[in-house]
């Protein structure tokens, strides 16, 4: 009789656990069929294997299954009329809606424009401004800016030099250097060196010219006072050849050497292409007008505060003039 009884209490409390197991399962929307059995009390594994233990039965907690001998703490809650359980952690609303609110706003098409209409007025209150100091700071600080911004853009169009190769410059005489002038002069190949100024492909013509000719004639359109000079140096170092003579009308005259040996490259590679170079000229030349307009601008100020020192000595010493005249 006594087996009996406890062979069913151990079937009484196995029934409880699965039937615990049970309603954890149960989908969302049947939760208002069974809220008289959520309503009962929650009995844990550890309660149930403290009692067994005081019945001696340590066989039984080798019989229950290992998903039944979980200590997570199983809560149910009802926010906002809707039924919800959490298993081990908690969960809380105000977590998520901060979540929500760091997320990035996007801005509207409408917005965008409403934005870049204020910014158009307030320049344009600027430029119609009666203060004329305040239209000249206005251009002032917009042409700083630009110049700021081309300087940032022209760095990128730096190339590293490349280490300089070692080779034994050909000496050559007075006889040979006239010689070689008027041969250059003489004939008709020659290479443009336009806006773009010096880049891989003016190198890559001279190389194509030598090697059907001694000398090859650059003529360098357009060209600022001086700057032959430099672009016989960077034409030197970048082709290996020698200076004949530069001509008063910006032609270069070069010789290739006596022992010239066309290299299998070229174009140098620490040199821009033909794009890149257009693209360098058009900053540079933005650049250039830029910084005129600025020093322009600065003179204007000048002058205007020069004016307004003179207007004022005016209005302070007229009505001294005028009480000593009575």
């Amino acid at each position: 009789m006594f087996s009996s009884s406890l062979l069913s209490i151990r079937r009484g409390l196995i029934n409880i656990i699965r039937s615990r197991d049970s309603l954890l399962s149960v989908h969302l929307r049947s939760y208002s069929a069974m809220g008289s059995l959520l309503e009962a009390p929650r009995i844990s594994e550890f309660s149930l294997v403290q009692r067994l233990n005081m019945f001696d039965f340590h066989d039984l907690r080798n019989g229950i299954p290992v998903r039944f001998m979980s200590n997570d703490s199983i809560e149910l809650k009802t926010d906002n009329d809707v039924v919800r359980f959490s298993i081990g952690r908690h969960v809380d609303n105000k977590t998520k809606q901060n979540k929500r609110t760091t997320k990035r706003v996007k801005m509207s098409k409408k917005a965008k424009l409403n934005e870049l209409r204020f910014y158009r007025l307030k320049a344009k209150k600027k430029m119609t401004s009666p203060n004329a100091e305040v239209r000249i700071r206005y251009k002032l600080e917009k042409a700083k800016r630009k110049e700021a911004w081309l300087i940032e853009k022209l760095i990128k169009f730096e190339v590293p030099k490349a280490p300089a190769e070692t080779y034994d410059p050909e000496i050559l005489t007075e006889e040979e250097r006239h010689y070689l002038k008027r041969t250059g002069e003489k004939k008709k190949n020659y290479v443009p060196l336009g806006r773009r100024g010096v880049f891989g492909g003016v190198v890559l013509n001279m190389h194509l010219h030598w090697k059907k000719h001694e000398t090859v004639k650059v003529i360098c359109k357009p060209c600022k006072p001086g700057q032959v000079h430099e672009y016989a140096e960077e034409l030197t170092r970048l082709s290996k050849g020698i200076v004949i003579d530069t001509k008063a009308d910006n032609t270069i005259i070069f010789y290739r050497g006596k022992n010239y040996v066309q290299p299998k490259v070229m174009s140098p590679p620490d040199t821009l292409s033909k794009n890149k170079a257009l693209e360098k000229y058009r900053y540079e030349q933005s650049l250039e007008h830029t910084s005129q307009f600025i020093e322009k601008l600065e003179k204007e100020l000048e002058e205007y505060h020069a004016y307004l020192a003179r207007y004022k000595k005016a209005k302070e010493d007229t009505p001294k003039d005028s009480v000593i005249n009575t």
